[in-house]
């Protein structure tokens, strides 16, 4: 009989193992749940709004979401290509639909890159501007900044008397 609990116990602990994750794995899926989250918030402000700021010190809705690509774009491509990222001042999209479709883009670009990076080099240190990291960091740094710019676009959202699309999280 013991024998058969431990058959029993060990079977269980294998099957809850084989079910887990990897770090990379873990990220790509709520990349992909962050950007429909992200998207849905961003289809939910009315295009007449996308230039409302809460106050005169902030970003537009329209800056904020474009800020958020930007960020995208530098963290991905500079921590996890071969290419070397430039900053290039930017002009703002002039619709709804083209700002909409730059942030869709740029998830998919950082899914991409993300998805060709083996899951040991997230362990590979790197320098950053606030110390030295490692790659796993820049991937918790990447979904942070996007949480943090999307919270602030729920306040948005809030102000203009639209209701926020249901959160995403899982």
């Amino acid at each position: 009989m013991k024998h058969l609990a431990l058959v029993f116990s060990l079977f269980c602990i294998s099957n809850v193992l084989a079910q887990q994750t990897t770090p990379k794995e873990a990220f790509l899926e709520k990349w992909e749940n962050s950007k429909h989250y992200m998207i849905a918030m961003a289809e939910a402000m009315p295009a007449e709004h996308y230039d409302f700021k809460p106050t005169e010190r902030q970003m537009s809705f329209k800056e904020q979401l474009i800020h958020i690509k930007g960020n995208m774009d530098w963290l991905s491509n500079t921590f996890f290509t071969e290419k070397e990222f430039k900053k290039e001042k930017t002009t703002l999209p002039e619709t709804k639909d083209e700002t909409i479709a730059l942030l869709s883009e740029a998830f998919d670009a950082t899914l991409a890159i993300i998805k060709n990076s083996s899951e040991s080099e997230l362990a590979t240190v790197v320098d950053f501007f606030a110390g030295p990291k490692s790659k796993l960091q820049i991937l918790n740094l990447l979904q942070d900044h996007v949480t943090h710019h999307r919270g602030q676009l729920v306040v948005y959202l809030n102000l203009n008397e639209v209701e926020p699309p249901k959160y995403v999280g899982w």
